[in-house]
């Protein structure tokens, strides 16, 4: 039985994160800033279980937008990850970080980051237009308002975008619990995915009766 092509896999995909930086997150209002967070770590740690090949680019950070948020610096710390600031608001535009996303050989792209209308539409639209499947994390992406997230995100779904979420990206790429990156999984979801990662911890411990 062979999985559907459109699934996302450990081996099949780029993660490109942008602009999880202060400057964008003190106008982000579409989102509760403490999910949001959570939503970013869970996407970051399961990223780094799964050994995906990921892309953190940041605007201005010295001088505009600032350092990035701690749950990426969590599992991407600076002195063993290279982060690519630009000054164009496109990802896709910037030599360094385009080169960089393709450089894998990867032809599907997920992407997340502030704002969703601007930072995340413009290089997600560029994707598509040079022939790669790209997925964008919606919940673990912002922007000044809902009506600007949600028009951002409608967009982008009609140009040809799939939308998923943070623990719909993390559960995709396990699939099987028989798989040996369950426990790191499991102890993610515990940590990051709010109710739901109440209930693992409630079951581990309640079903031992």
């Amino acid at each position: 039985m062979k999985p559907a092509d459109k699934l996302l896999a450990p081996d099949n995909h780029t993660l490109v994160l942008i602009d999880y930086e202060g400057q964008m997150a003190f106008a982000t209002h579409s989102h509760a800033m403490q999910e949001l967070r959570q939503n970013v770590g869970l996407v970051c740690g399961g990223s780094k279980v799964f050994a995906i090949p990921t892309i953190n680019t940041t605007v201005g950070e010295d001088h505009f937008a600032g350092p990035v948020f701690p749950e990426i610096l969590e599992h991407y710390p600076k002195a063993e990850y290279p982060y690519i600031d630009r000054t164009s608001m496109n990802t896709w535009e910037d030599e360094a970080a385009y080169q960089a996303i393709i450089k894998p050989g990867k032809k599907k792209i997920v992407m997340a980051g502030l704002w969703t209308s601007v930072c995340i539409v413009y290089p997600a639209l560029s994707a598509l237009e040079e022939g790669y499947e790209v997925y964008v994390i919606a919940d673990a992406c912002g922007d000044v308002s809902t009506e600007a997230h949600e028009r951002a995100m409608d967009r982008m779904v009609q140009a040809g975008v799939q939308p998923i979420t943070a623990v719909q990206y993390v559960l995709e790429l396990q699939r099987d619990w028989n798989r040996p990156t369950a426990g790191a999984v499991s102890k993610l979801m515990k940590r990051y995915a709010g109710t739901y990662g109440i209930g693992m911890q409630y079951a581990e411990r309640m079903l031992k009766h």
